[in-house]
């Protein structure tokens, strides 16, 4: 038969379970436990999750704010019923409130509650295409720790609301965040759009400027830009030979190194 082993009781069996096995011989079945401590405030508030899964769907838990199990499908009603019944097992459930996450509260608030990592910010347009057409500014926010964080967009130094979407907080797996916020607009030459993001790791607003260009002036930008660097480097080559010369006018002749030189009397 099919049963699941919980603190403080027997297997439980389950006769859908006993079924499935039955009709489906050999087939693997997934259950897993999950405990969360929740706090408010450092350790002011805290609250318990004790969650059961089985097939990845959670089907019975026990919050501490509720005090007891509760049944989440009906596969758990009468999990939960016998859970509640075990009343010593339940009582030091209670008290993992305090005996787990209090007690552990200290050793991992260092590199928890404490940790900060300073979030990376790139603006950018979704697509590349002429002003005044319908397009989507991205405010790419990575590598951040913790996950709170809020970001703003503005255009000319007006906050704005409507048209803006965002992926949500996403994990990277690595104790860091990401998250994209977009703002659809119409683009029109010289309007400064800026990306403003706050997060714990940083004293004040992190702000990115995006600015909308004509074609005509975007061109000149990289006219001009194209001209610097063409410019630096006939600089560099310029300066190059002229050390080079400089330092050859100042070598020492092979002659003078010789004690057969012209300058030497002979008798």
């Amino acid at each position: 038969s099919l049963g699941w082993r919980l603190p403080g009781g027997g297997g439980v069996g389950c006769g859908a379970g006993r079924i499935l096995l039955q009709l489906l011989p050999g087939a693997r079945f997934l259950e897993q436990f999950k405990g969360e401590c929740h706090f408010f405030n450092g350790t002011e508030r805290v609250r318990l999750l004790v969650r059961f899964f089985y097939n990845q769907e959670e089907f019975v838990r026990f919050d501490s704010d509720v005090g007891e199990y509760r049944a989440v499908t009906e596969l758990g009603r009468p999990i939960a019923e016998h859970l509640n019944s075990q009343k010593d097992s339940l009582e030091r459930r209670r008290a993992e409130v305090d005996t787990v996450c209090r007690h552990n509260y200290g050793g991992v608030e260092s590199f928890t509650v404490q940790r900060r990592v300073h979030p990376e910010v790139t603006v950018y347009p979704s697509k590349t295409q002429p002003l005044q057409h319908h397009n989507l500014l991205v405010c790419s926010v990575s590598g951040f720790y913790p996950g709170s964080i809020e970001v703003k967009w503005f255009r000319n130094g007006q906050e704005e609301k409507a048209g803006v979407v965002s992926t949500g907080l996403i994990q990277n797996g690595d104790w860091t965040f990401q998250t994209l916020v977009m703002l659809e607009t119409v683009p029109r030459s010289g309007e400064v759009y800026t990306c403003q993001v706050e997060h714990p790791s940083v004293t004040s607003p992190l702000t990115v400027e995006w600015r909308a260009r004509s074609e005509s002036a975007q061109s000149k930008m990289l006219s001009g830009v194209g001209g610097f660097v063409l410019g630096l480097l006939f600089l560099g080559a310029g300066l190059f030979i002229y050390f080079r010369n400089q330092k050859g006018e100042d070598c020492i002749p092979n002659s003078f190194l010789s004690l057969n030189g012209p300058w030497m009397n002979k008798n």
